[in-house]
């Protein structure tokens, strides 16, 4: 089989004129980025017929370090959707340079079930990413040029809160000084980076309902506490205005197509192991707008991705899925049913049989959202039919539907059924109302525990004495209402990467809290995970080429 890049290469792009006009879009109103990417303005959304289109969500079980195909498997059903006659749209969201560069290669699908031009969404797109870097840096810049100019006057913070980000994985900025040098280079002082879609701009950006909202929350933003414990603002600064001219053109949604000219919604980048790991809410109602069904995505498995989706995105946006995809993989199953990394494209039933308890709790949990839940197996070519009948099985067992996605190897067609099969699902029994996992007025740390015990199986849930430093100053500034976001290793429902399956009472520590208290969250972070991932031995960019006016790698 060929390269996801010589797939992508070998599709026949229509104008993205045409894209949009394919679903109602007219030429006015197509901001073009070339022939085939355009931002669509978000003002178009009509909220009517947000309200008449049936989202569907994907999610996964745990995810390997290949992934399990969430975006594939999503690009796949729009493929299938549109396939049998139904006028679906995909909403996802925008590929890291990061992981393009590292580990990945590329996450804009794959095979015959992907996002075109493929290249380009992978690496610069339009700049919104560029956007995000540069409003949270010049916001940096601007917090030190305040603290410069007016120490004279006796004015310090305490604690500044406000680091750096960068869209590339590079450990050795982790921690950094600044500031070092003559006096006019500024105030030395401990700094870092994180990577850009753990920023709170990233965050804000894929949870403002408009440009309004964008700038209320960048002036919220709290960088520092003066030495009364009082918070040090955005609007303090001054730049509110300023930050949102920078941000002002990459709210818009991104509008692509798929490898068989489905419209596709590309936009934001949040990491849903480090941040709240969905796209837009603009794109997904932009999509809804045009959209008779609009599959979006949330990142990694469903005890991070789908619970942030839930219990932030849909909580703060009033999105309700009609039907929740649970994406799985014999090799997924394998490696948490204890085969060894090494061997999982082998066969191995009991291997298979072992890794239904990650798929299970996966199920459960969605259930309790008042989800409808269907299993959707990504075939794989050394896939066996006796280890895929293994899993079709114990899903009827477990009462729920079961379907293949074979997008990848067959395009459309290969979905077609799975569509068939999504149809009469959210006909004959859609989701029901959601259920949240706390209340809003619940405490910051009944928030974390609820969520540590009822998504992962925690046991004891322990809070370092920073991290409830911050909770209490938090509460104290009226951020208590907010939801949470917890920082945590994708590997495993709990913070120890390796403990694959579904184990269960384990301890769980919260060991910092970061408040956003522009993006509106409390993202508590557990154990060992950090928000600026380092390069593996071998990265990916060892494999990127441009070779022949053709660029090579980015699979």
């Amino acid at each position: 089989m060929k390269s996801d890049i010589e797939i992508a290469r070998s599709v026949r792009m229509k104008r993205i004129t045409d894209v949009a006009e394919s679903i109602g879009i007219p030429e006015s109103e197509v901001e073009q980025y070339g022939r085939y990417i355009a931002k669509i303005p978000y003002t178009l959304i009509d909220e009517n017929k947000v309200n008449g289109s049936r989202l569907i969500l994907v999610t996964a079980i745990t995810a390997t370090k290949a992934g399990i195909g969430k975006t594939t498997a999503s690009i796949g059903l729009a493929l299938g959707m549109n396939r049998i006659g139904k006028k679906a749209v995909v909403a996802l969201r925008e590929p890291s340079l990061g992981p393009c560069f590292g580990m990945k290669g590329g996450a804009a699908g794959g095979g015959y079930a992907q996002v075109v031009p493929m290249d380009r969404i992978n690496l610069h797109f339009t700049g919104d990413f560029h956007a995000v870097t540069s409003v949270h840096n010049m916001i940096a810049a601007l917090l030190d040029n305040y603290l410069y100019q007016h120490q004279a006057e006796g004015f310090a913070l305490k604690e500044i809160l406000w680091k750096r980000v960068l869209d590339v994985n590079d450990r050795s900025l982790r921690n950094i000084v600044t500031g070092l040098g003559p006096r006019t280079n500024g105030i030395p002082q401990e700094s870092g980076f994180d990577i850009t879609p753990a920023s709170e701009i990233m965050a804000i950006l894929c949870l403002s309902k408009d440009i309004e909202d964008a700038r209320r929350r960048i002036g919220n933003i709290v960088l520092g506490r003066t030495f009364d414990d009082k918070p040090f603002t955005v609007n303090d600064l001054g730049v509110a205005g300023a930050m949102t001219v920078l941000l002002k053109d990459a709210l818009n949604p991104n509008l692509v197509q798929t490898t068989e000219n489905t419209p596709a919604f590309v936009h934001g980048g949040p990491f849903a192991n480090i941040a709240h790991g969905c796209n837009s809410i603009l794109a997904t109602k932009t999509a809804m707008t045009f959209g008779d069904y609009v599959i979006t995505e949330a990142g990694f498995g469903a005890d991070l991705g789908a619970e942030k989706f839930f219990n932030i995105k849909c909580r703060k946006s009033g999105l309700k899925p009609a039907l929740t995809i649970l994406v799985a993989t014999l090799q997924g199953l394998k490696m948490h049913g204890g085969i060894s990394l090494d061997k999982i494209k082998e066969p191995a039933p009991e291997g298979v049989r072992n890794g239904f308890a990650n798929l299970d709790r996966h199920i459960r949990n969605l259930q309790g959202f008042g989800q409808t839940v269907l299993v959707c197996f990504n075939r794989f070519a050394t896939d066996t039919e006796d280890e895929i009948e293994l899993v079709r099985t114990h899903c009827r067992e477990m009462g729920v539907e079961f379907g293949i996605n074979d997008a990848y190897a067959r395009g459309g067609e290969g979905a077609a059924d799975l569509a068939e099969q999504v149809v009469r699902i959210i006909e004959e029994k859609p989701s029901g109302p959601l259920v949240f996992t706390y209340g809003d007025d619940m405490a910051v740390k009944d928030k974390i525990t609820a969520v540590a015990r009822k998504i992962y199986g925690a046991g004891n849930v322990a809070f370092s004495s920073t991290a409830l430093r911050k909770i209490a100053l938090a509460e104290q500034d009226g951020a208590g209402n907010f939801p949470v976001c917890i920082a945590k290793t994708q590997y495993s429902f709990s913070q120890d990467a390796k403990k694959y399956g579904a184990p269960e009472g384990f301890d769980f520590e919260i060991k910092d809290v970061v408040v956003n208290y522009g993006a509106e969250m409390i993202v508590a972070i557990a154990g060992d995970i950090i928000r600026m991932p380092g390069l593996p031995k071998s990265p990916q960019a060892l494999r990127i080429d441009l070779v022949d006016g053709q660029i090579e790698g980015l699979s």
